[in-house]
């Protein structure tokens, strides 16, 4: 449950966050189109007939030739933020399940670019995909917060439908932030990524502490939040060592799935407190 509380502490650090946002998030604000802009791309060998405020004096003291400054034009973007709601999103200890955490973290980027003012469009998949329309400004934020405030996650993560459809939502290169555990088949994940290859991509994988480090042992019935299936097990050292080492595993799979098409990756553990993961996150 999101509430005003951390709103307002998202606008207290919001001169920090942006700064360790840019970075990041500039790129993909730049459109291909030249012309004259804010942001320089590159300079070229001056010919004549071009611009003379264009040139780059102190590209001339460095080589003894003139060059003239290149422009990109900046444009509006949307910021695409897609956000895991199935049932194993509800695990979690005392203070946040993973579905909690995921939403703080979403809310936090869509703040971002609202104090960028640009456009952004949160969606929610679990069985299915259900997309908000994109907007800007205060009132998109506040809606936001009482939407995902209104969703008890529940039902399977059909991730590889919902991102191919999606991608049918995008119609230029953007900035995308998918948020969820990826507690699914690699091959699943594998599928899905390619969609998104030609935008800018941020993903975000939330696990509980206790699925992390399996602190915990003796005879126990364990319950599949997705498929409602029971399994009585009895958990060792041995068992939970084996169970770690198969997880880790799994996270290196997914990771190595975001450095193939140039996505940003970070593992996240709901432990931590929000403000100290968005400051590790956008550094």
């Amino acid at each position: 449950m999101i509430d005003t509380n951390f709103l307002d502490l998202l606008g207290k650090f919001d001169l920090i966050i942006r700064k360790r946002i840019t970075s990041n998030y500039s790129g993909a604000r730049l459109s291909t189109a030249h012309g004259r802009g804010v942001v320089i791309k590159d300079h070229r060998i001056y010919t004549p007939g071009d611009d003379f405020r264009t040139i780059d004096w102190k590209v001339f003291a460095r080589t003894d030739k003139l060059h003239v400054r290149k422009y990109e034009e900046e444009r509006s973007l949307t910021v695409h933020i897609i956000i895991d709601a199935s049932a194993s999103m509800d695990y979690g200890g005392s203070k946040y399940t993973k579905y909690d955490y995921a939403a703080m973290l979403a809310l936090g980027y869509a703040y971002l670019a609202m104090r960028q003012n640009e456009k952004f469009q949160y969606s929610i998949f679990a069985d299915k995909l259900y997309h908000f329309r994109p907007a800007r400004g205060m009132h998109q934020v506040i809606n936001m917060v009482e939407s995902l405030n209104k969703i008890k996650p529940a039902g399977t993560s059909k991730l590889g439908e919902a991102l191919s459809q999606y991608t049918k939502l995008i119609k230029t290169k953007s900035y995308v932030v998918i948020i969820s555990d990826f507690l699914l088949e690699i091959d699943e994940i594998k599928r899905s990524f390619p969609k998104f290859a030609d935008h800018e991509v941020v993903v975000l994988q939330v696990l509980d502490r206790k699925e992390l480090d399996l602190a915990i042992e003796g005879d126990l019935r364990l319950h599949d939040a997705e498929t409602q299936t029971m399994l009585r097990t009895f958990i060792t050292p041995r068992l939970r060592t084996s169970y770690q080492q198969k997880l880790q595993d799994h996270i290196l799979a997914v990771q190595r799935e975001c450095d193939a098409y140039g996505f940003t990756y970070h593992l996240i553990s709901t432990d931590k407190n929000i403000f100290d993961t968005f400051w590790e996150m956008l550094r």
